[in-house]
């Protein structure tokens, strides 16, 4: 007989003898982490509480068993004795319960004589049943994305994995008290968008049969946000989930979540000022120290950040002068360096890839990589110094780009031009290219003050601050191929 064959025999053992193995009422008065943390005065004179949670250990001594029972702020050791509760009643919780069930215990509190905390239990009831016994050893799971496709176990299993996901959830927690302490305002766009915009990016496509009409998973929030600038919202920010149709590794998960956010008034210089305050401000409210230890590599977080051009970040780390090189001989030297290339590539194509082969995975400590080529920002405005050049920004830490930002086009003739150039590469096979967007275009022709936008990925910057190499970590149910039989 297999342990799940066991385990329903016994979940009929419970039913035959009355009682409800799923129960539609929890009568807890306590949890756990109140238990330990005001243990005396609940212990005194006796007075009997309710506590819930799940079985992690069972200890049997004959007519005597400990169990200790854990919940989501602690655990604490259960005393079940056959005088007290009875022999048949006794006889069927060792008969029917297991290791990772979940009960109900009444009873009061006492100290062992090793000075254990312990509830002397008088009552105690099945609030679930389990069908599946729980893994003895997470480790003894070898298949590393077995994980990652029963995270469930994996929470259960290790605590170093729960701390990630707290430490997650406190992140994108003082991410929207620092903006929301300098004024932004927190909105909500559109996922499902008729075109997708936004980002250089190939988007995911369903349809809407009640419209008839073709829908796009959002690739970026970034127009409609400009909108609201239109609208006269001078600081807002969205912690939007979006979606991209592209390969998955390490550092890229199809559905992943950041944060955009629009100021009017500003340019990317004060973006800049402010990504180092946000930085300064994680750092500070999560008590964690500036050198960080990443991966086996130390890195400094301590604002401010110097910056590099995007040009002489390649010249650095490449030797390609993107003034100099063009054409067939740019080709010939990305060749020379082992940049895997496709013969529809165009040179900044070209570039892009050069840039992330080897000028990004160069990189450990915060660099701001600054004023990008024309060509590759179809959002950015201009710099005043040459127009082939635009004011954006990224952020690299560790190899990973955190941040894209750019003080934002708000002429609208110089957008439309740009956006037919980007519907031009997608006629022409290029599926991240940027289509036109009549609507947007509109906006701006009513007029968008002079403002700057950043979008920052949540999930890299949250594997920084957890040290974890594979964004698969910090994300909860990461996308996955189906497991096949």
């Amino acid at each position: 007989m297999d342990l799940r064959e066991e385990k329903i025999k016994k979940l009929e053992k419970l039913k035959s003898s009355k009682i409800n193995p799923y129960p539609n009422r929890v009568k807890r008065t306590h949890t756990l982490k109140e238990i330990r943390e005001d243990f005396e005065k609940l212990s005194e004179g006796k007075k009997e509480i309710i506590i819930a949670g799940r079985i992690k250990l069972i200890r049997k001594h004959g007519k005597a068993t400990f169990i200790d029972l854990e919940d989501f702020g602690g655990n604490l050791q259960i005393y079940l004795k056959e005088e007290i509760l009875g022999k048949a009643n006794y006889q069927l919780f060792q008969e029917t319960i297991d290791l990772g069930d979940f009960l109900e215990v009444k009873g009061v509190l006492f100290l062992t004589k090793t000075q254990e905390k312990t509830l002397k239990a008088s009552e105690w009831r099945v609030l679930a049943k389990t069908l599946m016994p729980l893994p003895e050893k997470w480790h003894g799971l070898v298949e590393v994305e077995a994980r990652f496709r029963q995270r469930y176990l994996d929470l259960l299993s290790n605590k170093d994995v729960r701390e990630i996901f707290l430490k997650r959830s406190l992140l994108i927690k003082l991410i929207r008290e620092f903006f929301d302490s300098r004024g932004f305002i927190e909105v909500e766009t559109p996922t499902l968008q008729p075109i997708p915009g936004g980002a250089i990016a190939k988007p995911f496509v369903t349809h809407h049969q009640a419209l008839d009409l073709d829908l796009y998973l959002r690739i970026a929030p970034e127009l409609y946000l400009k909108k609201m600038l239109v609208g006269g919202f001078e600081k807002v920010y969205e912690i939007a989930r979006c979606f991209r149709n592209e390969g998955i590794d390490r550092a890229h998960n199809p559905e992943f979540t950041q944060i955009e956010f629009y100021e009017a008034y500003k340019d990317y210089n004060g973006l800049m000022n402010l990504t180092e305050e946000l930085m300064g401000f994680l750092l500070e409210k999560t008590k964690t120290n500036s050198l960080i230890n990443y991966q086996g590599r130390k890195i400094n977080l301590a604002p401010p950040y110097p910056k590099l051009s995007y040009r002489e970040s390649l010249i650095k780390y490449a030797g390609l002068d993107i003034e100099k090189i063009k054409g067939q001989e740019l080709r010939k030297k990305a060749e020379e360096l082992k940049i895997e290339l496709k013969d529809e590539w165009d040179d900044f194509k070209i570039l892009e890839e050069v840039f992330k082969e080897k000028v990004r995975s160069k990189i450990d400590n915060p660099v701001f990589i600054i004023d990008h080529p024309l060509e590759i920002s179809p959002l950015a405005k201009k710099t005043e110094y040459s127009p082939n050049y635009v004011e954006r920004f990224q952020l690299l830490i560790a190899g990973l780009e955190i941040t894209n930002a750019y003080s934002e086009i708000n002429d609208p003739l110089d957008q439309r031009e740009r956006m037919k150039q980007q519907q031009e590469l997608l006629e022409r096979g290029d599926e991240e290219a940027q289509r036109i967007d009549e609507d947007f275009l509109s906006a701006l022709e009513y007029g968008m003050p002079p403002a700057a936008g950043e979008g920052i990925g949540l999930d890299r910057l949250i594997s920084i601050f957890c040290d974890v190499h594979n964004l698969k970590e910090v994300i909860l149910f990461p996308t996955m191929r189906p497991k096949t039989s």
